[in-house]
């Protein structure tokens, strides 16, 4: 009978197979703390725009605007900075702060709600900035409309969209307003991109913009908002991409009734 001792341990299959269940555990592991972190990232900013938000509609209530403003229609926005004297500086988010730590800027859009009405619809619109050297998209105004030029600030433009007849209810298609320019207009709402209805100040979200047809989108919910059904469509609000690319620069998009 043997009496030696025997040698109890882990063989080389069983180590391995340790291994290789850690190894894939710590990979899900550090994809929860990257989520974590995009989120808190997230509800960072979400915050800071609804503090700029309130920012911006306290600074409007201060400088005001005339209700009775030939500017001021029913059935479309304006530009608040296109209606009232307003300082360049009042649209950077912190205002206390200097210049270089000013992150973020509102843009406010205005209509009237009625006919004589001093209730006015405010859309105020909430970015962050790229860089310091970053260039956006703006149209251009006055007799250059709808021209587009580069501006400082990011800010929501005016593009024309249009529903065909084998088109979904949810789905609209782009079209480039200017196409001899060579500036792709359908590329500046893409995938999560926020749209205003120009004529009726309905928000919608953009799901996914195609590949094939790449002016054609599909939004969260159908199309009730204006007539887009014309060949010659109609208009809607969206703040595009960097002129040098990258992230869409919209944090949130906020909305509030005014009585001036």
């Amino acid at each position: 009978m043997d009496k030696r001792p025997r040698q109890h341990g882990f063989s080389l299959l069983e180590t391995l197979l340790a291994v290789s269940t850690l190894a894939v555990g710590m990979v899900f592991v550090a994809g929860t703390f990257m989520a974590g972190i995009y989120f808190t990232s997230l509800s960072t900013e979400r915050t800071i725009a609804a503090v700029a938000s309130d920012e911006a509609l306290a600074k409007i209530r201060l400088y005001g605007l005339d209700p009775s403003d030939p500017n001021l229609e029913t059935d479309e926005f304006v530009s608040y900075d296109e209606l009232t004297t307003i300082p360049a500086d009042e649209f950077l988010y912190p205002s206390h702060a200097d210049a270089a730590a000013r992150q973020y800027s509102w843009m406010a859009l205005c209509k009237r709600t009625a006919a004589d009405s001093r209730l006015v619809q405010i859309t105020v619109f909430v970015c962050r900035h790229a860089g310091t050297d970053a260039r956006y998209w703006v149209r251009a105004s006055g007799d250059g409309f709808p021209n587009l030029e580069q501006g400082d600030l990011p800010r929501p433009l005016r593009i024309r969209i249009t529903q065909d007849a084998g088109s979904a209810e949810d789905e609209v298609s782009i079209l480039d307003s200017v196409t001899s320019d060579q500036i792709d207009e359908h590329t500046f709402a893409n995938d999560g991109a926020t749209l205003l209805d120009d004529q009726t100040g309905q928000i919608y979200r953009v799901l996914q913009r195609y590949r094939e047809p790449p002016e054609r989108m599909k939004l969260d919910r159908p199309w009730t908002g204006g007539d887009v059904d014309s060949p010659a469509g109609g208009w809607v609000w969206v703040v595009p991409r960097p002129v040098a690319g990258g992230r869409s620069p919209l944090v949130a998009v906020y909305q509030e009734v005014l009585r001036f």
